[in-house]
């Protein structure tokens, strides 16, 4: 998982949100098989894994904006992963008509991730936001390398990762975009439940408040049945003391989002 908060045409960039990386979708799948036949042969996994997921979200919210004016979003990726652990993947989302920039978000990503030590993993590479169905003159795609390090903390796990979009991308009004971010998650034992919370840090063009930085944050719930269905509930927010009230009523006021996915 960016993809996917800018100005108001980019308003509709800021992602879950986060772009699941495919170790995080192969690790959800693994845990998940109820309906596998104990008693099949099993080949070993080749060298080259696809992974895919699709999704109905209630809100599409990506660092605490919604992009999809608080209405319901479909969305969808596949992702490819070699061994070796050199990964790239595609994700997209329907998104707000009335931003300006047409009705669909487009990422395109690819990079690497491994184990550095025992429970310590890293993962870096470079997201590319498109906007395939805008038909106007204003230039709103941009790229954004990214860098993150997961580990535990007893039984929770925890990701700590920074995005930086650089200055000179006509979609940035030629500034910058740094974006911290922590994510924990840990689940409940004899429980397909798992608990999650998110706390990021803007500093750029893409902040909603005045001041050039905001905060967004979300914690949640999700749990998977029937195999790779999941469900999930978040309550979502961010900072946003200097943005217009005709602008916050539709993009940044805290919301209850719904989910429901299906990895495969």
């Amino acid at each position: 998982m960016l993809t996917s908060n800018r100005s108001l045409t980019a308003a509709t960039l800021l992602s879950a949100a986060l772009i699941a990386t495919p170790a995080m979708a192969q690790e959800a799948s693994d845990k998940n098989t109820p309906f596998s036949d104990a008693g099949a042969e099993t080949s070993p996994p080749g060298p080259v894994e696809v992974s895919g997921n699709v999704a109905v979200v209630s809100d599409y919210r990506f660092r605490g904006i919604s992009f999809s004016g608080g209405d319901f979003a479909l969305q969808g990726g596949i992702d490819v992963t070699h061994e070796s652990g050199f990964y790239v993947g595609t994700w997209g989302s329907t998104i707000d008509a009335n931003a300006g920039i047409g009705e669909l978000e487009l990422d395109v990503y690819g990079g690497y991730s491994t184990s550095i030590s025992e429970g310590v993993d890293i993962d870096v590479g470079l997201l590319y936001y498109l906007y395939p169905a805008n038909d106007t003159a204003t230039d709103t795609d941009y790229f954004e390398p990214y860098a993150s390090i997961g580990t535990t903390l007893g039984p929770v796990g925890a990701t700590f990762g920074v995005a930086y979009a650089w200055d000179g991308q006509n979609a940035l009004g030629n500034s910058d975009n740094l974006y911290l971010y922590t994510d924990f998650e840990a689940g409940i034992p004899t429980t397909p439940i798992t608990l999650t919370a998110h706390l990021g840090y803007t500093d750029g063009v893409f902040s909603v408040d005045e001041d050039d930085t905001s905060w967004d944050y979300s914690v949640g719930a999700s749990a998977t049945v029937l195999g790779g269905l999941a469900v999930g509930v978040s309550y979502v927010g961010v900072e946003d003391g200097g943005v217009p009230n005709i602008l916050k009523n539709d993009f940044t006021e805290d919301a209850l989002v719904f989910s429901l996915g299906y990895e495969f």
